[in-house]
């Protein structure tokens, strides 16, 4: 890896909750952060530009393979090989049982959940430096042997899936030298943890950072909780 001041991160759905504070987190201990958003303005904007060039936000909507292209293509332009490549973008839509669920909202989870970031993966790990790290938030939620309470079974499917699919693409990228990581943030208050959660992402984000940068050059996929324990398939 290279000296602190010079590491690099693109953190993908940084317009809010974990994902934002990851970015503003990663700025703070000195990594040059390239943050997306679908939107622009916002609390993220306002960092960037008073960041003095730590932070740049660059728009994308993950689910387009358009705009996943556009991005690669600026991202090039500008030279950058990046030493970490997190993708954090979720969505939840409510505590239905699975027989409930429509056709439309089950293949919109789905997309946005597991299919999507791992098109995100494969459209910017290019970018990603040797020995550098690609992670994405998952969930214990995502854990088939921790699955013993009922409820957000969609959102339980679409992390389980996410965890599958991130376990193929470790093993067609078995070589490539890059650290790859799944982590669990644990349960947090942000739009999808609910405002009762123990944990906020200021408490909790700290220690994810301390986990990436303690995982740089592991080999392998890890599912990781913030504590960096492992947290079971």
């Amino acid at each position: 890896m290279s000296a602190t001041s010079d590491r690099k991160a693109l953190i993908i759905g940084a317009s809010r909750g974990l994902g934002h504070v990851l970015a503003n987190e990663l700025a703070r201990r000195g990594w040059r952060v390239t943050a997306t958003t679908r939107q622009g303005g916002g609390e993220l904007q306002a960092n960037a530009d008073a960041s003095n060039g730590q932070l740049k936000v660059e728009s994308l909507e993950m689910t387009s393979s358009e705009q996943l292209a556009a991005l690669r293509e600026r991202l090039e332009d500008d030279g950058r090989r990046l030493d970490l490549l997190f993708v954090n973008a979720a969505i939840d839509r409510g505590n239905l049982p699975i027989h409930e669920v429509s056709t439309d909202m089950f293949t919109e989870v789905m997309i946005t959940n597991a299919l999507s970031p791992l098109r995100t993966l494969e459209a910017l790990r290019g970018l990603v430096a040797p020995g550098g790290t690609v992670a994405v938030m998952s969930s214990d939620q995502g854990s088939i042997s921790r699955n013993t309470e009922d409820g957000y079974e969609l959102y339980k499917a679409s992390k389980a899936a996410l965890n599958q699919l991130m376990r193929s693409y470790t093993t067609r990228h078995a070589d490539d030298g890059h650290t790859k990581l799944l982590i669990d943030p644990g349960h947090n208050q942000t739009q999808l943890g609910g405002p009762d959660a123990p944990l906020t992402p200021q408490e909790s984000i700290p220690a994810v950072v301390d986990v990436l940068e303690a995982q740089t050059g592991a080999p392998g996929l890890q599912f990781l909780d913030r504590h960096g324990e492992t947290v079971p398939w």
